[in-house]
């Protein structure tokens, strides 16, 4: 990656404008130094993290504006980075990677991510791709933890902990919970549901979602009999209220 000095002109001096804050989630501790030095100078505020398991810590207490984001990363991957993310929040994400395998940008941009630049780049680039998915509206206030009666979802580090004790949920239980706990108070179908916990080709097993739900319920409900939190729909889908 070509680093321009700090004190190039052009519309670069104007990118930083906003005081945006940005995290850079790269294994790569000189590009990371070189990213943070060259946004520092254009007024950006940079927050680093060098695994995937640090990214998705900083996104959910740092609050970054758009985060520029490598796939390649040691322990979790760029990929269920993503996916983390998008567990929660739908801050720009802009993937950084020297993969260029086309099916590595396919499932990025999949999965929710907003951009993708391929290493080695040059700062020209990154800074408008920055400015462009900083200019876009973005969702009202996100919040990574939800609060319900006896205990909380938290959605960045994917936990739920009921009366402050550690709830544990198999895969396919969190995967029902984050669908519908990113819905509340919307009825979510039962199409929607059986296409994002098990997929596509499940789009007709409803009797999956009955026995789902059910296990959810006596985990997380006070009176699982009585759900407060997770309504049925009759013949239509499910619904979650705080």
């Amino acid at each position: 990656m070509s680093l321009p000095s700090p004190g190039s002109g052009g519309d670069d001096t104007l990118s930083g404008e906003f005081g945006a804050k940005v995290l850079v989630i790269d294994d790569d501790a000189s590009l990371l130094r070189a990213l943070t030095i060259s946004l520092t100078a254009r007024g950006y505020e940079v927050v680093g993290a060098r695994t995937g398991e640090q990214g998705l810590d900083q996104a959910a207490h740092r609050h970054p504006d758009v985060v520029l984001l490598d796939l390649g990363l040691p322990g979790i991957d760029g990929v269920e980075v993503i996916r983390g993310i998008r567990g929660w929040s739908s801050m720009p994400i802009i993937v950084l990677s020297a993969r260029h395998q086309s099916i590595s940008k396919v499932q990025a941009l999949d999965l929710g991510a907003d951009d993708y630049i391929t290493k080695p780049f040059g700062m020209d680039e990154l800074l408008a791709r920055l400015r462009v998915v900083l200019r876009r509206p973005t969702a009202g206030s996100e919040q990574p933890r939800v609060e319900a009666e006896g205990f909380t979802v938290d959605l960045a580090a994917k936990r739920v902990t009921r009366n402050g004790v550690d709830v544990h949920l198999t895969p396919k239980e969190w995967d029902m919970v984050e669908v519908l706990v990113r819905n509340p108070g919307r009825l979510v179908s039962q199409r929607q549901l059986l296409h994002d916990v098990w997929g596509p080709e499940y789009e007709t097993e409803t009797e999956y979602l009955r026995v789902l739900v059910g296990r959810v319920r006596r985990k997380l409900e006070v009176d699982h009999s009585r759900p407060r939190h997770f309504h049925t729909e009759p013949g239509m889908g499910y619904r979650f209220e705080p």
